[in-house]
């Protein structure tokens, strides 16, 4: 079996077995700085367009992704594992994204007029800024393009798109279908970048901004379990803590065990339920396991699972689904992100003691908040510290609606009518009137 690390470079590794299917070179520094200057370039040309021209062609990016979203989610399952059902519904979302811009983009950037103004008119003009650098995470390669992609190229702007080494075909695909679409030469660019060359970009002054996602250097169980296994639990606003309240505690956490127990490692293309994919690399399972038995040490107690298994041909980068109680404040996993499939379920005997707990965190992306109580529920979902608070559904999700949070889980808002501000030029443009003389 072949294993290896992001850090050893761009590389296909089907992580059900282990096999090493494709390399690729990195980026000479000389690309890197053919890059820039085609993005500046390109960026003189593609802002001057008007706004139908630029949603004409982000409509074709929408299209072109949903009529082949079976293909490049056999390439998505491939390379990071997700189950092909999940990657052809994250590539459709894609489309559905870049639809959205393109069908809203007039009205998203029109002139926003400013009231009470003393001279004749005055408003805000949302125009765009120049090239800017993407990096994007594995665990989502599509749908985490689609929305840093979509609204700035509808704004103008043009893109270096550093994608995560374990997803290099995937980079390539989406490169190659946007020129497709039509995108003009430079407009969006694949780099294969080094770390120091990320850093030779950032620091570019003609690059105007960047997006970085990825790390920093109570209802139904059945429900909870579904939500916390969505991308076999490698995704950023899955529920890492599940917060329960003592009268229905061990029912929970019982149900919780056996779903989990019944659970085995397969294929990641299976359509059966019962059936778990393997973590996207051997140093994401590796990492995940060495968690979990830090949290045994410090005292919680793993139920099931946490342990490196064999898949169906008898390799691959599978971990068992665990169940872990019993964490206290001094326990790792108490501050920690257990990116994998791992359910934490936390006691309490008070809906104040509940939201205690939520919010002693670091991070706040998103929460949510079950409960056949509605307004007790939604009194809940108010004092929570998240960027995306939800009452009765794990989450909330559309073209339509922001995606963001606070403290260490990041800055801005992706998606929705918020996007299109995170990287314009906001220019207030007023007018006095005609001189006299």
């Amino acid at each position: 079996m072949t294993t290896t690390s992001a850090s050893q470079g761009y590389r296909t590794i089907n992580p059900a077995t282990g096999e090493l299917l494709k390399s690729f070179d990195n980026a000479t520094d000389q690309q890197i700085a053919d890059a820039l200057d085609a993005s500046q370039a390109a960026y003189e040309q593609w802002s001057r367009k008007s706004v139908a021209e630029r949603a004409a062609v982000v409509k074709r990016i929408s299209e072109l992704l949903a009529e082949r979203s079976k293909d490049i989610a056999a390439l998505i399952t491939t390379e990071m594992g997700k189950s092909l059902g999940a990657a052809v519904g994250e590539v459709r979302y894609g489309a559905q994204i870049f639809g959205y811009y393109a069908d809203e983009a007039e009205e998203l950037l029109a002139d926003q007029p400013i009231k009470q103004f003393s001279g004749q008119e005055a408003f805000v003009q949302r125009l765009p800024l120049g090239p800017l650098l993407g990096i994007m995470p594995w665990n989502f390669p599509v749908y985490q393009v689609a929305r840093f992609v979509a609204p700035n190229l509808m704004l103008g702007n043009t893109i270096l798109l550093k994608h995560a080494e374990i997803n290099p075909q995937v980079a390539q695909l989406l490169e190659e279908l946007f020129t497709e679409a039509g995108l003009p030469e430079g407009v969006y660019q694949n780099v294969f970048a080094t770390h120091d060359q990320i850093s030779t970009i950032i620091a570019d002054p003609r690059v105007q901004g960047v997006s970085l996602t990825g790390s920093e250097r109570a209802g139904a169980a059945r429900d909870a379990l579904a939500t916390r296994m969505g991308n076999w639990g490698q995704a950023c606003n899955s529920n890492k803590r599940m917060i329960v309240m003592e009268d229905l505690y061990d029912d929970f956490v019982d149900e919780l065990v056996q779903r989990s127990s019944a659970m085995k490692p397969g294929d990641p293309t299976s359509r059966d339920a019962d059936v778990y994919g393997p973590l996207s690399s051997e140093s994401a399972a590796d990492g995940l396991t060495e968690q979990i038995a830090a949290a045994k040490e410090a005292g919680a107690t793993v139920h099931v699972g946490g342990e490196r298994v064999s898949g169906p041909e008898g390799e691959g980068f599978y971990v068992s689904p665990a169940v872990i109680t019993d964490v206290d404040q001094e326990n790792p996993a108490y501050t920690q992100e257990l990116f994998g499939m791992a359910a934490v379920v936390y006691k309490v005997s008070s809906a104040e003691e509940a939201v205690a707990l939520a919010n002693d965190s670091q991070y706040g992306l998103g929460g949510a908040v079950f409960s056949t109580d509605l307004d007790e529920a939604k009194r809940v979902a108010d004092q929570l510290e998240v960027g995306m608070a939800n009452v009765n559904l794990a989450s909330a999700a559309g073209a339509n609606l922001p995606f963001g949070g606070v403290k260490r889980s990041g800055f801005g808002r992706e998606l929705g009518p918020m996007a299109v501000d995170e990287f314009a030029n906001k220019r207030l443009y007023a007018v006095q009137g005609p001189l006299e003389g």
